[in-house]
């Protein structure tokens, strides 16, 4: 009798927690799930926005300055895009409703571009009435600006070229470093190695500076949307910045949004710039009659049989790697 009683009270006691844990378990699951779905739909959000930035029939915005990385990025065509792909991942695409309380979650889009960068984000202004209202804006055009002790001042890109003020002779100078650093009595421009590093370091420390400032004033707008988050720029590695930076691109940034008993907190780059692979060649070696794949030519064993957008396209038709 006293085993049964005991049995029931430690039912009685502990079912509750149990309970409790399963549910846990369940939130983190759906959590899991959502998240994974906001990655996706993020991603490909950001991929589609930075596709359509250097798709242009205007040959005034081809590739120019000798650069194959200088175009004028189509930022309003981006945007849309994001939202458009967005939209269609959360099922939003019919509601405009729903769009519009998607973007409260959305604190910021950079655009980056070949010499300077944008940020799409809500910002207040005044009406004809006279009332105050929120509207996604785009910032100004930023350079990728450094100046140094003896006043002069050097505009960078996303490569080695640059316009330089030169404090001596008051006037504009540009072209690409290893071009302007001889004539010029700035230390900067004379070592490359130098040069590059505070390149790099000028840029994403402006693009990275303003982000922060701009996703933290968002904090005072979301609330218009019934959204209480702590918005603020996350984490992003040294890595993740260098890549985001090789060529001009996209960065978004989705917060905020309830995932079980968490908040979703994620962002995404996405480039410009399609690099094509090489193709991958199949051949047949004429004495052992063996297939064999590459992407050098001259490595085959004889005239080429197949072409193959990839490795393992080859490797399913019955070529093998050269070794």
């Amino acid at each position: 009798m006293k085993i049964i009683s005991f049995a029931l009270i430690f039912v009685v006691l502990f079912l509750p927690f149990f309970q409790i844990i399963e549910m846990h378990l369940d939130s983190q699951e759906e959590a899991k799930q959502l998240a994974y779905r906001y990655n996706t739909a993020m991603r490909t959000a950001v991929q589609d926005a930075a596709s359509v930035l250097n798709d242009t029939s205007d040959q005034d915005k081809e590739p120019g300055y000798g650069s194959n990385k200088f175009f004028a990025a189509d930022k309003e065509r981006a945007v849309d895009t994001f939202y458009r792909t967005l939209a269609l991942n959360f099922d939003a695409q019919d509601d405009p409703i729903a769009l519009g309380a998607l973007s409260g979650y959305i604190p910021a889009i950079a655009v980056i571009d070949y010499d300077g960068y944008f940020i799409y984000s809500m910002e207040e202004y005044v009406d004809k009435t006279g009332q105050v209202q929120l509207k996604a804006v785009w910032s100004p055009k930023k350079t990728y600006a450094h100046s140094d002790s003896a006043g002069n001042l050097v505009q960078f890109t996303l490569d080695s070229f640059v316009r330089v003020y030169d404090r001596r002779s008051s006037a504009w100078v540009q072209g690409f470093q290893k071009e302007v650093g001889p004539t010029l009595n700035i230390p900067l421009l004379k070592e490359a190695g130098t040069f590059e590093n505070v390149r790099r370091r000028t840029i994403i420390n402006a693009i990275q500076d303003d982000l922060a400032s701009t996703i933290n004033r968002h904090n005072q707008y979301a609330a218009r949307y019934g959204i209480h988050y702590v918005f603020t720029l996350p984490q992003i590695s040294q890595e993740e910045w260098n890549n985001g930076i090789d060529d001009i691109g996209v960065v978004a940034f989705l917060q905020g949004i309830p995932v079980g008993d968490q908040a979703y907190n994620n962002y995404s780059f996405g480039g410009g710039r399609l690099v094509r692979k090489k193709a991958v060649y199949g051949s047949i070696d004429p004495i052992s009659g063996i297939r064999y794949y590459s992407r050098h030519l001259e490595e085959l064993p004889g005239k080429v049989e197949e072409t193959f957008d990839g490795e393992k396209d080859a490797a399913r038709s019955g070529y093998f790697p050269i070794q």
